[in-house]
Formats: C-alpha cells, sequence, structure tokens
C-alpha cells in the first residue's frame, strides 16, 4: 500500500533534518542516480520532455554536491568538484543528444562514488563506537 503524498512527503522532510552529514550525501548520490536511470528509462520510451526533467533534476543535485565541497579539503575537494562538473557536462550531452551512453556512465560512476562513502561512513561509526565504548546514540 504506497503512503499518501502528504504523508511521504513529510517523513522525507523529517529524513533530511535529521540525517547526519554523511546520511544527507548518501540521500544527494541516491537521488542523482535515481534521476538519470529515470532519465534513461524516458529516453528508451521515447518521452524526451520526463528525460529533459529528470536529467535537470539530476544536474542540480550534482550542482548541490559541488557547492557543499569543503575547499579546506584541498586535493580531494578540488578533483571530486573536477569530477562533479565532469558529469554535469555529461548529462548536458545526453540531454543535447537524447543518448543514454553519457547518463549510464555517470550512473556508473555515481554508484561507485556512493559505495565508497557509505564504507568511509561505517568506518567513522564503527570508530566512533570503539572510542566511546558502545553504540553511538548520537544519530
Amino acid at each position: 500500500m504506497a503512503l499518501p503524498t502528504g504523508v511521504y512527503q513529510a517523513y522525507r522532510t523529517t529524513q533530511v533534518q535529521t540525517a547526519s552529514p554523511g546520511d544527507l550525501l548518501l540521500l544527494l548520490y541516491d537521488g542523482a542516480i535515481k534521476w538519470c536511470k529515470q532519465a534513461e528509462m524516458h529516453l528508451d520510451n521515447g518521452d524526451k520532455e520526463e528525460a529533459h526533467k529528470a536529467l535537470l533534476r539530476s544536474q542540480d543535485i550534482l550542482d548541490e554536491l559541488m557547492v557543499s565541497l569543503d575547499p579546506a579539503a584541498g586535493p580531494i575537494a578540488e578533483g571530486l568538484s573536477q569530477l562533479y562538473d565532469y558529469m554535469r557536462w555529461r548529462l548536458i550531452e545526453a540531454n543535447i543528444q537524447k543518448n543514454t551512453e553519457p547518463i549510464a556512465e555517470v550512473v556508473k560512476m555515481l554508484e561507485e562514488l556512493r559505495e565508497t562513502w557509505a564504507q568511509a561512513a561505517k568506518s567513522v561509526q564503527h570508530h566512533r563506537q570503539e572510542v566511546s565504548g558502545g553504540l553511538d546514540i548520537s544519530k
């Protein structure tokens, strides 16, 4: 049974407001991947307008990932910024050419980055539990 739109929206709002920075990052990756896959599906079905909308949403998320980078992280932030910029341009190409190949490339990169960040978050959580001598209830 599907939740009514208002209930689902309230749940999502609460989820975002109470998420840790690591969880927010994963939510952004999940959203970008979801919209890219929807764009692929729409292009496969010949629905160029819906593909366009989905690609714009993916690009918006990449923009958010770029502005959330901390320049103090130095080369890591710079490398991620360049990677996000590349992905954004590939999605623009996909939108102009109405081609799924660049989208598939971006999805693969996003999934790999998401997995890397998920592992890093698990490692940090595990370390916090060891240091605190128990469960991390700060989340």
